[in-house]
């Protein structure tokens, strides 16, 4: 038999002009450390007028609950002061006096913009899958994620290829890269992708071949290999640049470029590319 007598579960609402997840792990927080069974948390979030905010203080009077809210917007939270200090509520500030603290200690202003924590994490998680598709995609591994990316460069060994996608991936761009190598035709993926997609780097050959000669002094191989033969090199270049003319790509020079200055200009391209 139900027991009309039962003591109601205490009642807290948040209130926010974010999604309110800061106020309802605070208010969890502090209810472990009472011996209250279930705590009812009631989210009011992405309030944007003192109308939704009167709505619910009056919400929350009714059911004999209290406030607790994270505005940053000043009219709102000011508006909630008045508002439940009038009809007698209890309301809680979680964000003000930390906000208040910073700026005291940093002397610099807030923006007072609801819910940038979710757009800084959301950048954070953005970068960190940029990075695991780079990782997955490079060299050519697995041509079906090419449909998938946001940029893919191609080009010859030792053009940057690989540090370029790692750059691009700390931007929060997935790149995936493609090595051109004669006598092996390219995944059939490259050719069905938006070329604004495609980015194809060039380098002259004797830089090339001086790049490849130290290569394979590093990795105690030979100095005669193909690998830094210079006929082999005007042939695998040559070869490159008809594959980026059948995509129809832009070509980028990097002889004697840093990566960073080669991004720079693949950021360029990307943008175009994708319409920002």
């Amino acid at each position: 038999m139900l027991d009309l007598h039962m003591k109601k579960s205490p009642v807290v609402y948040i209130l926010s002009d974010s999604i309110g997840e800061t106020g309802e792990i605070v208010v969890k927080a502090a209810g472990s450390q009472f011996d209250l069974g279930h705590l009812d948390i009631r989210r009011i979030p992405y309030l944007t007028s003192v109308q939704q905010i009167e709505e619910g203080l009056i919400e929350a009077k009714e059911s004999g609950g209290i406030i607790v809210y994270t505005l940053v917007c000043p009219n709102l939270k000011n508006f909630l002061i008045q508002r439940a200090t009038e009809i007698g509520l209890i309301h809680v500030d979680l964000m003000t006096p930390v906000i208040d603290a910073l700026k005291t200690l940093t002397d610099a202003a807030p923006k007072y913009e609801p819910g940038l924590i979710r757009k800084i994490d959301k950048a954070y998680f953005n970068k960190v899958e940029a990075i695991e598709f780079a990782v997955k995609y490079d060299d050519g591994k697995e041509p079906r994620g090419l449909l998938r990316a946001d940029l893919i460069i191609v080009g010859i060994s030792r053009t940057s290829k690989t540090p370029l996608c790692m750059y691009m991936a700390h931007k929060g761009i997935k790149a995936a890269n493609v090595p051109l190598v004669p006598d092996i035709m390219p995944p059939a993926e490259l050719f069905k992708v938006n070329p604004k997609k495609v980015v194809g780097l060039t380098i002259k050959p004797s830089l090339l071949f001086e790049i490849r000669k130290e290569r394979l002094k590093t990795m105690g191989l030979v100095q005669t290999a193909d690998y830094a033969n210079l006929e082999r090199i005007f042939s695998e270049l040559d070869y490159a640049t008809s594959i980026m003319k059948k995509i129809g790509c832009p070509i980028l020079d990097v002889t004697n470029k840093a990566t960073e200055e080669t991004a720079a200009k693949l950021m360029e391209i990307y943008r175009e590319g994708v319409g920002v």
